[in-house]
C-alpha cells in the first residue's frame, strides 16, 4: 500500500502516533484533534474495530483512495469525492509580510474561521498537528494555512481559508506557497486534499506546482443506534 492511499492510517501509525486512539486494527485521532479514523484494510475484524471507535454523539470521517464498506452497526451520513494532490516541482514561497505564527491562544479564532469557510474539520487541538500561519486585518484573523497530516517524508498542507470579506487579496495563495515551501525546505514532499468539485482551489494548487495523484473518498459514518 502506498502510504498516501490511506493517509490517516499512515499518519497515526508513524509521525502522529501521539494523537492516536484505538488498536492494531483501527485507529482514530483524539476527538479534540480531528474526527478522522482509519483502518489498514477493509476486512470484517478491522471494520468492527472501527465501529467501536465511533462515539454515540459524534460521527467519524474516513479519507482514503477507495470507498470503505459501511462498518457494522453504523450508517453512512455523507460521502463526497475529493482529490489528493502532491507537489510535482519546487514551490517558491516567501513568508508573507503580515503572516504570523498561530498557537494555543489563537485556537478559538482559527476554529471560527474554519467553521465559516469550511476548508475541512478543525478542532481545538488541530493546530498542534503542525505549524499554522495566519494573517490579521482590523484586529481579526482573516486567513490561515498550515500543516496537518504528517507521514514519513511527507506533510499535508491544510486549513487553507480566507474570510469572505477578505478574498481577492491573494492570502490563500501566498500562505499555501509559504507553507509548502517550508515543507520542501525540510526535505519533505508537500501534499494536500481538495474536494473534486472545487475547481478554483484545484486550479490554485496546480498553479503553485501541485498535481492530482488520485481521487479520494471522504466518508462520514455515525452509529446507527
Amino acid at each position: 500500500m502506498n502510504p498516501l492511499d490511506r493517509p490517516i492510517w499512515s499518519a497515526l501509525t508513524t509521525r502522529q502516533s501521539q494523537f492516536a486512539q484505538g488498536n492494531q486494527l483501527a485507529l482514530r485521532f483524539q476527538a479534540d484533534v480531528e474526527p478522522f479514523a482509519a483502518v489498514a484494510v477493509d476486512d470484517a475484524p478491522s471494520l468492527r474495530a472501527l465501529a467501536e471507535l465511533i462515539p454515540a454523539d459524534e460521527p467519524i470521517l474516513l479519507l482514503q483512495s477507495t470507498p470503505s464498506p459501511v462498518p457494522p452497526g453504523t450508517r453512512l451520513v455523507s460521502e463526497r469525492t475529493g482529490v489528493q494532490m502532491v507537489a510535482a516541482r519546487p514551490i517558491s514561497g516567501d513568508r508573507p509580510t503580515e503572516a504570523v505564527a498561530l498557537g494555543d491562544g489563537d485556537s478559538s479564532e482559527m476554529i471560527a474561521l474554519a467553521e465559516m469557510t469550511r476548508p475541512g474539520p478543525f478542532r481545538a487541538r488541530t493546530h498542534r498537528m503542525g505549524r499554522f500561519w495566519g494573517i490579521r486585518r482590523e484586529g481579526g484573523l482573516v486567513a490561515m494555512a498550515g500543516e496537518r497530516l504528517k507521514l514519513p517524508g511527507m506533510t499535508e498542507v491544510s486549513g487553507v481559508c480566507t474570510h469572505p470579506d477578505w478574498r481577492g487579496h491573494g492570502f490563500a495563495r501566498a500562505l499555501s506557497a509559504f507553507v509548502a515551501n517550508r515543507i520542501q525546505q525540510r526535505g519533505e514532499t508537500p501534499f494536500l486534499h481538495a474536494y473534486a468539485d472545487n475547481a478554483a482551489a484545484i486550479a490554485l494548487y496546480e498553479a503553485l506546482g501541485f498535481a492530482v495523484r488520485c481521487e479520494v473518498a471522504v466518508q462520514m459514518f455515525a452509529r446507527s443506534g
